[in-house]
């Protein structure tokens, strides 16, 4: 039968939409299948929550699956046939999402002229009749500590009261100094457990575009980029430049007369310095400077968005002041800080405990990205990154501070990347920044790296030259225990990221090579592929340690390891050195550790297709189940790997390096956001284990 959590609240204003997406993150970690079914409907177009639901964890299902009813039919409804018809109308409806799914997410009504009388209490009714658990939310915005405990309490009476399996309560939007006094009180008082999260100003902060939208105001400069910054303030401009520079904040949109070219130029060079970064410019009375003035904006602040709007200050004053920012699709990076905020504050493994959603057998690519981003989290570490002025790198430090994966340090001139992150829009704030020339480390690095390599004749003076390089310094950071690893090589090659931590890192005692890994995520299953990206040819010796490493991989991320050692032929049907190289690693391999599955020489067609496997090889532990698949050479393994990647559709997480005595791994030059994003996550898990476990002498 099907498990569903239904999220709902007692009044308006409680911010729930946060809860909803944190909830759909934790059920989209566990369950390959979740739908979606929100009871009750405003007939006013797309629903926001479910757009951006639909776009973020790419669901297939039917939007018009999604609704029960219009509020105004539903109050038509209730009134000429009474709530049991209502009621039943919309269980109806929910069991045609509810058999197609594993789990469905419902989403309570919101309280917002509803037409309904008494709503608390019949949420909790169409919960209990579709056999949901109930996950209530209250707002705490604008009360005292007092006031929200005690209508927390009342919340949770209400609702099992009403026969409702509470699994939590949830109290949203309690002032940032009050939150944990609040979840101190709760905490003994109730008999489920109450997650405070305290407001967060950015979440209810419009976008540019929003703003645009909302004003249907002209963009006179701006990109995509500047229209995602969010608003968190706004500072009207009248008075004389000293004077509005002094009253400038981080991510203010600066309201004035178009005729003003001076503030319009103060405000953006004040941006580009970075003093501070302003979110943009709304420019009053349809005024709009001259093209020289524009052209010299451009230059000044590129991206950075300037607005114009017919009206004067107050009526364009008094319609910004009515805004509030929502999470929906085109707002990803709200959405981010948003989950950021519900993983922070909800005991989400407790939480996923006590939904006991049935678990999947399947991995898809989207469960196994969620799976590394909360191990991750579990034990924060320190990562640097040396390319910290590169615009994908500063996006992808973004969504890794703003979920709490790990700590970031950027390497590169400070006000580089400050006024790179400026002009993204892109909230770097709790990341260290390094500057590796000006750095007072570098005289204690230059003389660590000459101490290494002075059997290459390298002196203090030539160090002092080397180690200035991003990924020298990054390298010598993490030797150092500065940070726990490094990722690298979204603009530099592979021989430049990795060649420095052959150098200072140099392999584990129980490792003869450095290899590497790719997860091959394909769409119900995860498989690991090795070697694919560092040696060329190796030995049946160097063989048999890139399978025991990618076993030891594999099984640190959650993949029970069946190694296959691929040939073009299975068993005892070939002849000649490339088989014969893979049988001696095969036992090479069976010799060092026999608690392994191994099977080998095996073509690729018998390790992963059981009907194959069958007539190949019948009664093996490995054949047709295999997920560690190793490959004889770099030119066979890259060549699969990739005509996997792009002709199956899978999605590709690697090179992860494996061998090193700290983790350093490399980025494609092509890297998007999100991979930058995996690959960091997977080198803080790297840094969380053992160094030296699972492997044999």
């Amino acid at each position: 039968m099907t498990r569903s959590v239904y999220v709902t609240g007692i009044d308006r204003g409680d911010g729930r939409q946060v809860v909803e997406l944190g909830v759909m993150e934790l059920l989209t970690r566990q369950v390959d299948r979740v739908g979606v079914f929100r009871p009750l409907v405003h007939d006013d177009g797309p629903d926001r929550l479910f757009e951006l639901l639909r776009a973020r964890y790419r669901l297939s299902q039917d939007p018009a699956t999604v609704y029960g009813l219009g509020y105004e039919e539903a109050s038509s409804l209730q009134a000429e046939r009474g709530t049991d018809e209502l009621v039943a109308t919309l269980v109806d409806r929910f069991h045609r999402v509810a058999r197609d799914y594993d789990v469905v997410l419902v989403l309570g009504t919101d309280y917002a002229d509803t037409q309904l009388p008494d709503e608390l209490a019949l949420n909790a009714r169409l919960a209990n009749e579709f056999g949901a658990a109930v996950i209530p939310v209250v707002g705490g915005r604008g009360q005292s500590a007092e006031s929200v405990r005690a209508e927390t309490r009342n919340a949770y009476r209400a609702y099992a009261g009403l026969g409702c399996d509470v699994l939590a309560m949830i109290v949203n939007r309690v002032a940032a100094e009050d939150r944990d006094k609040i979840a101190e009180r709760l905490d003994s008082r109730l008999p489920v457990p109450c997650h405070v999260l305290p407001d967060e100003p950015a979440l209810s902060a419009p976008t540019i575009a929003q703003i645009t939208h909302a004003l249907e105001a002209r963009v006179v400069l701006g990109d995509d980029a500047g229209l995602a910054r969010d608003v968190l303030d706004f500072v009207f401009g009248g008075a004389m430049l000293p004077t509005l520079l002094a009253a400038l904040t981080p991510g203010c949109l600066v309201v004035t007369p178009g005729d003003r070219a001076d503030l319009v130029i103060g405000s953006l060079a004040a941006h580009s310095a970075g003093n501070p970064p302003i979110a943009g410019v709304l420019l009053t009375l349809d005024e709009v400077p001259g093209e020289e003035i524009l052209a010299l904006a451009s230059r000044l602040a590129p991206g950075t968005p300037v607005l114009s709007v017919p009206g004067n200050s107050f009526p364009t004053a008094a319609r910004l002041f009515a805004l509030e920012g929502k999470l929906n699709a085109a707002t990803p990076r709200k959405a981010e800080r948003a989950l950021g905020l519900f993983e922070r504050y909800v005991d989400t493994a407790d939480l996923l405990t006590r939904v006991s959603a049935p678990s999947s057998d399947r991995v898809t690519p989207m469960m196994f990205e969620h799976k590394l981003l909360e191990q991750a989290r579990s034990a924060r570490r320190r990562v640097v990154l040396p390319e910290g002025t590169e615009e994908r790198v500063l996006h992808a430090a973004e969504v890794l501070l703003r979920r709490g994966v790990c700590d970031l340090t950027l390497l590169g001139p400070a006000d580089r990347i400050r006024k790179k992150a400026a002009d993204l829009g892109v909230d770097i704030g709790d990341a260290q920044l390094i500057d590796p020339a000006t750095s007072e480390l570098r005289d204690t690095f230059a003389g660590k790296y000459a101490a290494l390599r002075a059997h290459k004749g390298v002196t203090v003076e030539l160090a002092y030259d080397v180690v200035a390089d991003v990924n020298y310094f990054g390298t010598l950071m993490v030797q150092e225990g500065l940070a726990d690893g490094m990722v690298s090589g979204s603009v530099h090659s592979t021989a430049a990221t990795i060649r420095p931590a052959f150098e200072i890192i140099k392999t584990r005692p129980d490792a003869k090579i450095v290899s590497s890994v790719f997860f091959m995520c394909l769409a119900d299953k995860v498989l690991v592929y090795g070697d694919c990206a560092v040696n060329p040819d190796p030995d049946a010796e160097q063989l048999a340690d890139i399978a025991i490493q990618s076993a030891a991989t594999a099984e640190r991320f959650g993949v029970e390891p069946r190694i296959a050692m691929l040939s073009y032929s299975t068993g005892t049907s070939g002849f000649g050195a490339d088989v014969d190289k893979v049988r001696e690693a095969t036992e090479l391999v069976r010799r060092r550790r026999d608690d392994l599955k191994i099977e080998g020489p095996i073509q690729y067609d018998a390790a992963v297709e059981p009907t194959v496997a069958a007539t190949k090889l019948p009664g093996s532990a490995v054949a047709g189940q295999a997920s560690v698949l190793i490959f004889p050479d770099l030119n066979t393994g890259n060549n699969t790997y990739k005509a996997v990647q792009r002709s199956a559709g899978a999605i590709a997480v690697g090179p992860v390096l494996q061998g090193l005595r700290k983790p350093v791994n490399d980025l494609s030059r092509g890297a998007l956001v999100q991979d930058i994003v995996n690959t960091v996550a997977i080198t803080a898990i790297q840094a969380q284990a053992p160094q030296g476990k699972a492997t044999a002498q």
